[in-house]
Formats: structure tokens, sequence, C-alpha cells
């Protein structure tokens, strides 16, 4: 199994917490370092929240199920504290 495969195995593992609020994550790309680099998807997108929901969910999910990956990054991670972030409607 490729470790994209893997890496998508462990996102499946998360998908049902993320699109229960409106969002979802895709991979952008596994550099030859072995980072993953995430696009945040739907609501995860404008989450101030969306921090959390990396480090303590996507990251650790990845962490676990595949260990060779040495980092995860978001693209376009939205600050806590951007005035436009918008928190899903069921996290207010």
């Amino acid at each position: 199994m490729s470790l994209n495969d893997q890496v998508e195995a462990a996102l499946d593992t998360i998908r049902p917490y993320l699109e229960a609020d409106g969002g979802n994550v895709s991979i952008e790309e596994i550099t030859p370092e072995n980072v993953v680099k995430l696009r945040l998807l739907g609501s995860c997108g404008s989450c101030p929240m969306s921090i959390m929901t990396l480090k303590a969910g996507i990251e650790q999910a990845i962490k676990k199920a595949v260990p060779e990956i040495t980092a995860i990054e978001a693209i376009n991670l939205t600050d806590i504290d951007d005035p436009n972030a918008v928190l899903p409607e069921n996290l207010r």
C-alpha cells in the first residue's frame, strides 16, 4: 500500500467527525521528506478551531497509522484570531 493510500485510510477514520461539522480534508501532496500537506475543506477551511482539529485529530490519526510521516501541515489554516473565521453551525 502506498504512503498516500495509508494516509487516506488514516484520514477516513476521522472524516465522519469532520463531515458532522460540515467539513472535510484532502491530501495536497506528500513531500519526499514525508511531510503531508493537507487542504481543509468546507467549514474546516474557515473555522477558527481548525488548528485544534488538525493537531488533536488529524495529526494524531495520521502519525499513529503511518509512523514514517514526519509532519502534517495544512496549506489553508484559518488563524484562531482571524476576524473572518466562522464556527460551524452546530458548534456555536
